[in-house]
Formats: C-alpha cells, structure tokens, sequence
C-alpha cells in the first residue's frame, strides 16, 4: 500500500485546500498521473500518483483543509481497476490507449502524410519554478514548416520573474503552432507540434491537421480540451468568459471565500487551469474590495483613452507587471520606515587600491565593494536578528541562515538573485557569485531557484549616479539596504574639516517586526565594519 501525502508547496505555505480529486475510488491510476488537486493562497498544484496502482482509500475529502505531508489517500500497488480497456476493442479504447502514451492523435492517422514524419511530439510548457503557473509566448524562434534539432530553442516563455527558452524536444519539422505569440499558457499546456524525423516537406500536413481543428475534437491527448491554452475568448452576447464566473464551477477553497465575504465572482480573472478561480484569486480580490454591489452590478471599466499622434501603447511585459505589483504589495502591506547614516569608505577603497591587483590575480575577479557590504551586512544580522526575519500570521520566523539577495538592473527589469549561505562565502566568492549572476541576468539566464528564498536585500542605486533613495521592501523580508554613489565631502575628524569619499546608507525597514533602535543599530554596525573592516576579521 502507497500512500498519497500533501507536498512541499513553497515557502511560507503551510496547508492547503482539497479542491478536486481527479480519480475516485476504484480508479486505476499511473505512476506520476495526477489525481488530486490542491489549492493554496498563492497557487493550485496537482498532487501526482507515487505508484500505479488502483486508488483504493480517499482520507481527505473536497473541501478539506490539510497539512504538509498529511495523508490523503492511499494506493493499493500493482492492483487493476475492475474494468480494464482491453487494447484493442474499438477505436475509443485505442484511443485511449493512445492517451496514456501521450501521443497527440486526431482520430485516424492522415493519409496524406509522409512517412519519413515519423510520429507527432508535442512542445510543452515547462514547469518554471515554485508558484509560477502560467506564461506569455514571448516569441516563437522559428516557423511552421521549419526543421530544429533537439534542444534547439523554438519559443520564448516570459513568466512573472524570468525570460526561458524552451528547447525542441526532439529533432524535426515544427508541424504545427498550438499557442500563438502574446497569448497566455499553463503549464503542461501544448505550444505546438513536431514531427519527428521530418525534412520540412510536410508543410502542407501541417496545414491539414490545423484545419482538424475546426472537427471539434480535442487533439491534445492525456490532459484533454481543458489543459489548452484558455483565451479571455468572446462569449454569447459580446459579454467575456470572465464575465460569466458567477454561473462557473467553483472549488469549495474559493467559494468559501467568497460566499463569507460576498465577494462579485464575476470580477474575479482566475489564474487557474482553465481560467478557473483559485483560493489565492478570491484572498487577492477580497484585498482589492470586490464585494457585490448591493443593487446593481459593478460598472464596466471604461474604455483605453485614444493615444495621440505622438504617444505609443506598449503592454507591460509580466516580469514588469509582477515589479509593480509587488511593490504596491510590500508598500501596502508593511509598516514601511527608512533610517539614513553615512559612511566614510577611505579604509575600503585604500584596501581595494593596495590589493586589488593581487587579488585578481590570485582569484580571477575584480574585487569590489559589494563583498564588503555583504560581509558588513551579514555581521550586523548576526547582532540585530529582527533584520533577518519575517512576519508569517501572528508568528515571527527568525532565520538562521544568511541567503543575501543582491539587486541586478536588466533591460527587463529589476531581479533580485541570492547569495545562498552567503555567511559561509569568502570575498573572492562573493565577487564570482556576483559577476555570474550580473551577467545571466543580463541575458535572461538565471534560474526561478535563483531569485528565490533570500532574507535580505542589498540594492545599489549608485551604479546609476543616486545619491539618496529610500528603497522599498523585497517581501516577506524585513530589511533592505541601499548603497549609494560615492562622492567627496568636507567632514569634521578629530575636530579637523577634512575631504572624504563618503557614501549615504538607507536602511528601508519593516516597522512591525524590527524596531526604531534595532534598525540604527543594524545600520551604525554596517557603517562601523566599512570604517574599520579590521572589525570583521577580529568578529566584533
């Protein structure tokens, strides 16, 4: 007996919501088939099957709220369902035979097609990292009719935090394109078709089996119709699909949402398969205040303003639209205060003048002052730990670890790559780390893993000529430290008005967690360890 238990479900989440099974009991099921689906604040997950087998026992029912690992079901291994299809009965149990194989079929194989396209090999969409459910098609890299090899890229995927290529899964002739360029996708979706083997004559096949399209058969087999790509289509009366989410089938996790604060569905986009209203989807619009009018329906929102001869429409790309809204989230949401100091970074920049030759030489990279700042910051942590921790509900989570987020500028947008463990990291490690993150961002090659997880942030407005900012919380952090440009300004030392390089330090921080005194003494110790970074070899 196998037993089906609640995954990981990403940082910070704690439970979720039963929101549909998949099988019952009784049903044979397939190693890594989906069977149940779960929802949590931030996103819907499908449990898969541990083992094949038949699904003899369901502990937690629809509705149910559970806990990580908890017991959900259980799998009797290697049994067999009490009506197995027979292979080779009809053509629906063929069908279905060919469904479990995950081969994309449209009924019987066109007669018109060469054999040398050996079978159809569909283009999915790749799982893009925790709580990343859906994608735009940024671009398609090639066209209808053109031959790839495996692992050629063939389509750009821009998802809320990064910009991926998805390579071809195998070597062939892109058959056919399934999700257009600007349209929006799930994952495991079907972005097109490849037939493996072909040469590129079989363009007029292609063409063909997208007009199969129109038969009303869903070609796409394993998922079914409702894993396509789901437009904001028009329905019957000019009125969207949204509009109609009110009528639509809701999952116990949202509708009781929804019902306890009368919340107007109809106004609710669903970021769910299908376009389905998630629990995370009714907890957002409850913040956005979606009740129901009490007479009268909501009024539509108006029309785009028309653009002069001189002005340009241009959508937000998603990774600018999640920038702006996670930051409307942390302004919104934290206690938000900035404390400012200054530093004199003589001591820092004589020590990167005396050995900043040696140290390349040995090491390979520049030696900067980010590994400073980070080293400073981390010795501050230590000290003043309300800094490194987060609110989670009525709880305080202080971390004892030290993953270092670091602030990137692209062509893009910002992102915001961590230094795992950073504690544990020389300069010269620091510095690699850096570079490499610096440079894959730039090209849009850093991994979702990558960006995730950090306890504090350190952004540098000075590469850009700031002098003062006060930079807005990376949540659910509690500290994020601005560096600044450096510049030469008159200073009294020892009752003397010297020239110094000085640098304004701001130190934006969560109210509710970190108070006033710790956040200037979090700020005094980083100014102190720059001043005097004998302090941090000493561990003063």
């Amino acid at each position: 007996m196998t037993e089906i238990r609640v995954p990981t479900l990403g940082e910070s989440v704690t439970e979720a919501t039963i929101g549909q099974w998949l099988k019952k009991e009784g049903d044979t099921v397939k190693a890594d088939e989906p069977i149940v689906e779960l929802e949590t604040d931030k996103v819907s997950v499908e449990v898969p099957a541990p083992a094949a087998g038949v699904l003899s026992k369901i502990t937690a029912k629809e509705g149910d709220t559970v806990e990580l690992n908890a017991l959900l079901g259980e799998i009797e291994e290697g049994a067999s369902g009490e009506k197995p299809p027979a292979a080779s009965k009809d053509k629906k149990t063929n069908g279905a035979a060919a469904k479990s194989e995950g081969v994309a079929k449209g009924g019987a194989k066109d007669d018109s097609t060469s054999a040398s396209e050996g079978k159809d090999v569909e283009i999915i969409a790749p799982s893009s990292g925790e709580s990343v459910t859906e994608a735009d098609i940024g671009e398609w890299l090639v066209k209808v009719g053109d031959y790839v090899n495996q692992d050629d890229p063939v389509v750009s995927l821009e998802t809320d935090k990064a910009s991926m290529d998805v390579p071809a899964p195998v070597s062939g002739t892109l058959k056919e394109i399934k999700a257009e360029a600007g349209s929006t996708v799930a994952v495991g979706d079907v972005l097109g078709i490849i037939a493996e083997g072909a040469d590129g004559s079989s363009k007029s096949s292609a063409d063909k089996s997208s007009g199969d399209k129109s038969s009303g058969e869903s070609k796409i087999q394993g998922q079914g119709p409702a894993n396509a790509p789901t437009p904001r289509a028009e329905a019957s009366g000019g009125e969207s699909v949204a509009a109609g989410a009110d009528d639509q089938k809701l999952s116990p996790a949202p509708r009781r949402v929804i019902e306890e604060h009368n919340l107007d569905a109809s106004r609710i986009e669903g970021t769910g398969k299908d376009g389905r209203i998630t629990k995370g989807d009714a907890l957002a619009a409850l913040e956005s205040g979606y009740s129901k009018p009490s007479q009268s329906k909501a009024p539509a929102p108006s029309a785009p303003r028309e653009l002069g001869d001189r002005e340009e429409r241009v959508k937000m790309s998603r990774l600018r639209q999640t920038i702006a809204r996670r930051l409307k989230e942390s302004q919104d949401s934290a206690a938000m205060l900035t404390t400012f100091n200054d530093v004199d970074m003589t001591a820092v920049m004589d020590a990167r003048k005396s050995y900043k030759d040696l140290f390349e030489k040995k090491h390979g990279v520049k030696l900067g002052f980010m590994s400073f700042f980070v080293k400073a910051c981390i010795a501050a942590l230590k000290e003043v730990p309300d800094v490194n921790a987060e609110i989670d509900g009525t709880d305080i989570i202080y971390k004892n670890h030290y993953d270092i987020g670091i602030a990137v500028g692209t062509e893009k947008g910002l992102v915001v790559p961590v230094l795992r463990d950073a504690d544990h990291m020389s300069l010269a490690g620091i510095e690699k780390q850096i570079v490499d993150y610096g440079t894959r961002a730039r090209k849009g090659d850093l991994k979702l893993d990558e960006m995730q997880g950090g306890t504090f942030t350190i952004t540098n407005g000075g590469i850009y000529g700031s002098l003062m900012s006060t930079p807005i919380l990376n949540m659910p952090q509690s500290g994020i430290l601005g560096m600044h440009r450096i510049e030469d300004r008159p200073v009294v030392v020892d009752g003397e008005i010297v020239i110094r390089p000085m640098m304004y330090l701001a130190l934006s921080y969560d109210h509710r967690i970190v108070d006033g005194k710790g956040a200037v003494t979090f700020l005094v110790r980083v100014k102190e360890n720059l001043e005097d970074p004998q302090r941090l070899l000493l561990d003063l």
